[in-house]
């Protein structure tokens, strides 16, 4: 296993077409980079293929190799739905001008509060000596940010 794997769950109390609808409304991706406190930001939605690119006040960690800022893109391309809802994801991470990555499969399918929506993949930072520490210094913000993801879509769907 390249990287570090990383696994998330979120659980939204609305049927698989309208958390589908939702997680690719540009709208809805706009509200979480508004949450999550971006410096600036872009949204672009073709139908089932999703690309947020956000500049973000750097951590700690990374700011030596960043600046005071980092970029990170997520690209999203969902397949069509199945009879029941369901549907699968491919999630690209990337940090633009920096050896980072996260690719992994996200799974949209009835279950929990009506929708079940569970993230897997690996996060590779490819800088010799401090990848691997960088790697567990971004886990937990890869993290808050799938979590920032439910509390903005528990909001929305609740409107």
């Amino acid at each position: 296993m390249d990287g570090m794997q990383l696994t998330a769950q979120q659980d939204f109390a609305a049927a698989p077409t309208d958390v589908a609808a939702m997680l690719t409304d540009r709208a809805f991706l706009e509200k979480v980079c508004e949450a999550s406190e971006a410096l600036k930001h872009s949204v672009t939605v073709d139908g089932a293929h999703t690309t947020v690119s956000r500049t973000l006040k750097a951590p700690s960690a990374a700011a030596k190799f960043t600046g005071e800022t980092i970029t990170i893109v997520e690209d999203v391309r969902w397949s069509a739905a199945a009879h029941d809802g369901s549907r699968t994801g491919a999630l690209l991470l990337t940090v633009p001008g920096l050896p980072v990555e996260m690719k992994g499969a996200i799974t949209l399918a009835p279950g929990g509060k009506g929708t079940r929506v569970d993230y897997a993949g690996d996060l590779n930072v490819n800088i010799p000596f401090v990848g691997k520490k960088l790697e567990q210094s971004a886990a937990p913000a890869v993290l808050e940010g799938i979590t920032l993801q439910q509390r903005v879509g528990d909001d929305w769907l609740r409107a």
